[in-house]
């Protein structure tokens, strides 16, 4: 039987397409190309002892991902060649294709569980939350300084104690509050005046609340603010500089060579 060559160099038995690619045969005609001499390069065995030869595999197409071998609802990534993605039927996110949940809306892959509807916040239940501190005059906040002898003695320093009496009282009615040294070249002026102890610096951390609750940063301080309970031992761990500490009641904010800070609730007529 003739067999015929087309442009790709498949052997073909038809005269007027190639059984393999489908291309058409130029110069279709027995005569114009005669039997072929032998199987072309790259052409199977059944091509060459003059049986049909299979056709290639079709490529795969978008949104088919499930008739190429893919997991359900997966496709070729046009952008990374090789990456399968995974369609979320639910909102049309694409996902990875190992994916067990959708990053963008959690439906579930394996159940086809739809993600769960998030109730709304009951309103008329919430708790009141009182308001904040507010910087007009008033406060409902102070903060005791003391000297205490006790921390000066830890501290090893040369500089000689001034008399422990009774603490100062500053009122608190800003939302946040700077502890440290007096600086007019610099214009420092800190709520929390620590100016007789050289141990603390100019700006050496910032008390901040809410209207509840009082924290207290570090302002990478030379010598480093520490917090202690109250009936505790001294704390030996100064804080991270930059990291806000909740304080508890009766917790004790230790700066410098002698002071002693304690946040609380002012007395009725105190300030």
């Amino acid at each position: 039987m003739p067999t015929y060559t087309c442009p790709d160099g498949h052997t073909s038995q038809s005269e007027d397409y190639c059984d393999v690619c489908g291309l058409p045969i130029q110069g279709a005609g027995a005569g114009s190309a005669g039997p072929s001499a032998g199987p072309a390069a790259g052409t199977s065995a059944g091509s060459a002892a003059g049986g049909p030869s299979p056709l290639p595999p079709p490529l795969p197409t978008p949104g088919a991902g499930s008739s190429a071998g893919g997991p359900p609802g997966s496709v070729l990534s046009l952008d990374s060649p090789g990456a399968a993605i995974r369609t979320c039927p639910n909102c049309a996110t694409d996902n990875p294709a190992d994916a067990l949940f959708c990053e963008n809306c959690g439906y579930d892959f394996t159940t086809g569980q739809l993600p769960r509807p998030i109730d709304p916040p009951d309103l008329g239940s919430a708790q009141a939350v009182p308001p904040p501190a507010t910087p007009d005059g008033t406060a409902e906040w102070v903060a005791e300084v003391w000297i205490d002898p006790d921390w000066y003695n830890a501290q090893g320093v040369t500089a000689p104690l001034p008399s422990a009496g009774a603490p100062a009282v500053v009122p608190l009615a800003e939302r946040t509050v700077l502890v440290g040294r007096m600086s007019t070249s610099r214009n420092i002026h800190p709520q929390i005046d620590c100016s007789a102890d050289n141990g603390v610096s100019r700006r050496h951390a910032q008390l901040s609340t809410d209207g509840q609750r009082w924290w207290v940063e570090d302002l990478q301080s030379s010598n480093g603010t520490y917090v202690g309970g109250a009936g505790e031992p001294l704390p030996t761990n100064p804080l991270t500089p930059g990291q806000r500490v909740e304080l508890d009641d009766d917790d004790r904010v230790y700066v410098g060579a002698w002071t002693r800070i304690v946040v609380r609730q002012a007395a009725p007529g105190e300030v």
